[in-house]
């Protein structure tokens, strides 16, 4: 049985204090300038604060370590340009905590593992290279030296190039995922997983498909000026609350916006810009004109429904309802979608799968017809899904209908959650990367590259788990925490000969750990980065291409700190010596324009790279989609056929969805506060339909443990979860990530993409022992004091 409980890996109880009040109708206001400005003020002082505050996604100044959400261009920015969650990432990077060698001396390895996320984070910042050695349950320190030495000994012991990982986090810069790749790429392996493994791979693999390119083709001017926008699977108010200005605009220059969620959202609803007079003393801006409150994984079925709705359309009225010029000219596959479409088109089916109504699927319908120019934004909603992919393509399909792709105010908006991922996949950060990269990284550095794919995150996870991978080295982020399946990723971690990472704060990856196992600290995007050609600065790219500079402003935690461009290029130089002669490693180090310049020469788009980032403002890399060309095989958008199978749970069973809370940044809770959907002081909390709850005979309140149902029959159970009556979609339920991360099978993941199915995931509630007692106190206010069972 796999398991997680309310013990651990938290250590500290989190549900003692539950109190349940009703959700938020709106978001931001002067609330997320209170609680931003709170949390910080408890990082660190008032005078950083201010600094990194100031400093924030200005020219100079530094991108925000969050969210990937474009900004605006310079000239037209606030001076606050930033979000309540983006003001507390940066100055949770800032704080002024230390985790110093001694706090390693008091505490061994697994009283870390029995310690919660925010604890852990809570520490502060690493200060020191520190290593625990085979046999020791503590970390101790090391030189930096004798550090890289020993993870390139390691390295260079291994059997086989493949029997090393390469993890990349989205935070990392473009240059240290440039040369990373180049680095793992000279060792002999494509063995690059990263955390778009576990997001968006499904909008890379559906849009390489049909559109050519793994990437929107919207821009932040396009979601200003569309007639109307389709926010999909997505929770901007939390996950990119940035994106809420863009849609207040959208809104202001008289754009319509249709949400389609499981759940209500605070920030789908209406949003409070605390910028603006309006959203300080008047009711804001309402943000969707239309909710559709969908079914987990019903998406697929809505798009083909509007898409099939738009062919009847044409059908009435020929001629004036598709784009037929731009699809015989761009388009291939028409005929073979429409009759498909038409063949296999079921309305019971669709209102099943959907729970919608077909005259609410028609008002939608009506409204895209009143729409010249349309948008479809999504996120994890709907990527995490066994037909993640398929449902992607039919939103192509959507779009191209009405010429909506390739042009202004349209197109395609898959909406990314973390700084930078899209610019490290485009460094080559990708276990899967063409031939046409190999061979100008080949060129460049005149050695010859492996071919053979490499190993996903999933498929990494599977070669610990078998012994064939024996290190790990993670650039960033928490390796073990964003991935599936709980204990058999901890088991896989556990098995490594040595596992490594390059880190700015505490997280349970140093804890569950190889037999050998190093931390290695890191500059934060905060902090100046002085090195020996002077001081540097880095670049990102946005959701929406743009790539930019990126300088610090703070002085580094600690004087032991390396960046993450030195510690690669040491342990390049220390692994491979010469092998590579022309990856000038010191030089990478000394001085990152030398980088930048390899770069312009190996990836496309970045030609005299150095001198286009130093421009305010940076660049925008160019897509082909935007200049009519699709560079698919037949160079033509290519319409797809696809079939859907409604997500369905036996009798007495849900669907579960993993989620954010708002006070929380990927793996990393903030507080055990989740203020829009009314949560306070706990985290182990489910939400269920009401009429869902009476129909399984639970009581608000009542304490369950979440029972994962698949087909290996395996027992994944998340205990001790506190039922909370929520509008969420019949049939529905949802809880926090990471806790329940321990109930999604490895083996359970998106057809094509290999991304976990984190959003359908079929679960029973299994009350609790002291069910009866706790269920029959509904929650008025708070919750007594409880512990396990």
């Amino acid at each position: 049985m796999q398991k997680s409980s309310s013990d651990g890996p938290g250590g500290e109880r989190s549900d003692d204090r539950l109190e349940v009040t009703p959700p938020k109708t709106w978001a931001a206001g002067v609330p997320a300038v209170y609680h931003a400005m709170e949390y910080s003020l408890s990082q660190t002082s008032p005078r950083r604060t201010g600094l990194t505050l100031l400093n924030l996604n200005q020219e100079p100044g530094f991108d925000c370590p969050g969210c990937a959400w474009p900004d605006p261009a310079p000239g037209k920015r606030p001076m606050n340009e930033y979000c309540e969650n983006g003001a507390k990432h940066t100055n949770d990077e800032a704080t002024s905590r230390r985790v110093t060698p001694e706090f390693f001396a008091r505490h061994s390895v697994d009283e870390l593992a029995a310690k919660s996320d925010r604890w852990l984070n809570q520490q502060g910042r690493l200060t020191r290279p520190m290593v625990k050695r085979p046999g020791s349950r503590h970390y101790e320190p090391i030189s930096w030296s004798s550090a890289l030495e020993l993870l390139a000994d390691e390295l260079r012991d291994l059997d086989s190039p493949d029997e090393a990982v390469f993890y990349t986090s989205g935070r990392a810069s473009n240059e240290a995922a440039f040369v990373l790749q180049l680095f793992a790429r000279a060792f002999g392996t494509n063995n690059l997983p990263d955390c778009s493994n576990m997001c968006h791979e499904s909008s890379g693999s559906a849009l390489n498909e049909t559109l050519g390119i793994g990437k929107g083709d919207v821009s932040l001017p396009d979601i200003h000026h569309a007639d109307l926008i389709l926010t999909v699977g997505q929770n901007p108010g939390t996950n990119h609350p940035r994106m809420l200005s863009a849609l207040e605009e959208t809104k202001r220059r008289g754009g319509r916006i249709v949400a389609v969620n499981p759940l209500p959202e605070a920030g789908l609803a209406r949003f409070k810009n605390p910028q603006k007079p309006r959203g300080v003393v008047g009711r804001g801006t309402q943000i969707a004109d239309r909710f559709l409150h969908i079914k987990v994984g019903g998406d697929l079925a809505l798009f083909q429904a509007l898409n099939m709705l738009l062919l009847e359309a044409e059908e009435a009225a020929p001629g004036t309802v598709l784009a037929h010029e731009f699809i015989g000219t761009h388009t291939k596959g028409f005929e073979e979608f429409a009759e498909h479409l038409r063949a296999s088109f079921s309305w019971p089916r669709v209102e099943e799968a959907t729970g919608l109504t077909r005259a609410q699927i028609e008002e939608v319908r009506d409204m895209v017809l009143e729409s010249r120019r349309v948008v479809v934004c999504w996120a994890m909603g709907i990527t995490q899904h066994k037909h993640g992919v398929p449902t992607i393509r039919e939103m192509v399909n959507f779009l191209l209908l009405r010429g909506n792709i390739g042009r202004p105010g349209a197109g395609a908006c898959p909406v990314r959650g973390h700084s930078n991922v899209q610019g490290d996949r485009t460094m080559g950060i990708w276990e899967r990367m063409p031939d046409s990269f190999l061979d100008a990284l080949g060129r460049e550095f005149d050695f010859e590259p492996p071919r053979e794919h490499g190993l996903d995150s999933v498929n990494a996870i599977r070669a610990m788990r078998d012994g064939k991978v024996k290190v790990f080295l993670g650039l960033a982020g928490n390796f073990v925490r964003a991935t599936p399946d709980s204990e058999v990723t901890e088991a896989a971690m556990r098995r490594c000969r040595l596992t490594a990472h390059i880190s700015t704060k505490l997280n349970r990856s140093h804890a569950v750990c190889g037999e050998t196992a190093l931390i290695l600290p890191t500059l934060g995007r905060t902090e100046r980065d002085v090195q020996a050609g002077g001081e540097q600065f880095v670049t990102v790219e946005d959701s929406m291409s743009q790539v930019h500079a990126s300088r610090g402003v703070l002085e580094p935690a600690s004087k032991q700190l390396l960046s993450e461009v030195a510690i690669l290029s040491r342990l390049a130089r220390a692994t491979l010596g010469d092998k590579v002669p022309a990856a000038r490693w010191e030089r990478f180090e000394a001085d990152y324009g030398c980088v930048r310049d390899h770069i312009s020469r190996v990836v496309p788009g970045f030609e005299d790279f150095n001198t286009r980032v130093s421009r305010p403002g940076g660049f925008g890399l160019p897509n082909p989609v935007n200049e009519g060309r699709f560079p698919t095989p037949s160079g033509k958008a290519l319409f797809s056929r696809n079939e859907f199978e409604a997500l369905s749970a036996p009798e007495g069973h849900l669907i579960l969805q993993t989620l954010r809370s708002h006070d929380q940044w990927n793996t990393v809770p903030y507080t055990d506060n989740d203020r829009y959907r009314g949560i306070h002081g706990s985290r182990r909390v489910v939400f269920v339909n009401p009429a869902d709850l009476r129909a399984l005979g639970l009581a608000e309140g009542a304490a369950v443990d979440l029972v994962g149902v698949w087909r290996d029959g395996v027992e994944r159970r998340a205990e001790d979860f506190r039922v909370v009556p929520y509008p969420t979609s019949r049939g529905c339920a949802a809880a926090y990530y990471p806790e329940t991360n321990v109930l999604v099978p490895l083996d359970s993941v998106a057809d094509i993409s290999n991304t976990p199915t984190s959003k359908g995931v079929v679960v029973r509630l299994e009350p609790r022992e002291r069910a009866a007692a706790a269920g029959a106190e509904a929650l008025t206010g708070a919750v007594a004091e409880g512990g396990a069972a």
